[in-house]
């Protein structure tokens, strides 16, 4: 049990650490790997409750960097996408829409890294804004995926490091609170998740702080990089 709990403790630091650095990722780095050592059931709802600390800290320690009026469209029109998601959860065809949607991040990653004239844009467009929230929506609330379309949208506004970061966790904070009571109300948040929740907070906050750190070392288009590559590191795990 000692070396099972080390193992999910050290999980969950890489994965906040991951998450506090760059503003995504982190279910994807460990949701795969807590499977290995404790039931879907414990970990998905586990990994949704250090979504809201790590949200939650990173709003209150850099709320003056968040994009307030991207963040509430963004949320406004995911909370859209949601239905469709849980539909095509029940009636999709998973390796379908998982191999589509991995298919396409990977070109958009690839493209982003090596374009000289990637798209910008200026202000907050809505359009963009619908687009990126929608499909936010939809991916979350079919599979857990909704990081990848707020990414594209917070690379094409160009957002520093520090925006980019504080920006997703104004939409995180709550669509993971959301999520958190659906878990409840399924019964899913139980007292082993609690236990495990509780004995990950000692290495999820200092994950987060040195997180923050290292975002705030990262200059713009080194940023970036980071952000492309992960990008296609998602898409090839969803295409696998």
């Amino acid at each position: 049990m000692e070396f099972v709990t080390l193992s999910i403790l050290t999980i969950i630091f890489i994965a906040t650490l991951v998450r506090s650095t760059f503003g995504f990722g982190e279910s994807l780095i460990a949701v795969p790997l807590l499977l290995f050592f404790i039931p879907i059931d414990v970990a998905v709802p586990l990994s949704v409750l250090i979504s809201i600390v790590i949200a939650g800290i990173v709003v209150v320690q850099d709320r003056k960097e968040i994009h307030f009026n991207s963040a509430k469209w963004l949320i406004l029109f995911a909370f859209l996408g949601i239905p469709i998601g849980l539909f095509l959860l029940v009636y999709g065809n998973e390796k379908f829409v998982k191999s589509v949607l991995g298919g396409f991040i990977i070109l958009y990653a690839i493209y982003s890294l090596f374009s000289t004239n990637s798209f910008k844009l200026q202000s907050d467009n809505k359009i963009w804004l619908f687009i990126c929230g929608f499909l936010s929506g939809i991916f979350g609330g079919a599979y857990g995926i909704n990081g990848p379309p707020l990414v594209i949208y917070g690379n094409m506004r160009r957002w520093s490091p520090k925006h980019f970061r504080a920006t997703l966790q104004a939409y995180f904070l709550p669509a993971s609170i959301i999520g958190l009571i659906g878990y409840w109300y399924k019964g899913l948040w139980t007292p082993v998740v609690t236990e495990y929740f509780l004995l990950s907070i000692p290495v999820v906050i200092p994950a987060i702080f040195l997180g923050r750190y290292l975002n705030h070392q990262l200059k713009g288009d080194t940023f970036l990089k980071y952000v492309y590559i992960g990008l296609a590191l998602i898409g090839i795990l969803l295409l696998l």
